[in-house]
């Protein structure tokens, strides 16, 4: 008894598994310091903190504005 629900606890986790593929990363040799996919040359915020680079004191550092 103990085999068969070992084995239908299995069978339900293997029928419950969703496969998805995962992003490739970006290459090294793109500058994005905030990963939304944009480079930081044409990124109007290239450290993600919601200020512009122009207001942004270090447009570089995501905890300081």
């Amino acid at each position: 008894m103990k085999k068969i629900a070992i084995l239908v606890t299995t069978l339900a986790a293997l029928l419950g598994c969703v496969a998805y593929e995962v992003p490739a990363p970006a290459p090294r040799h793109v500058h994005d310091r905030d990963r939304d996919g944009v480079r930081d040359r044409a990124d109007r915020d290239r450290d993600g903190d919601g200020v512009p680079n122009r207001a942004d004191r270090r447009p570089d550092n995501p905890s300081r504005y």
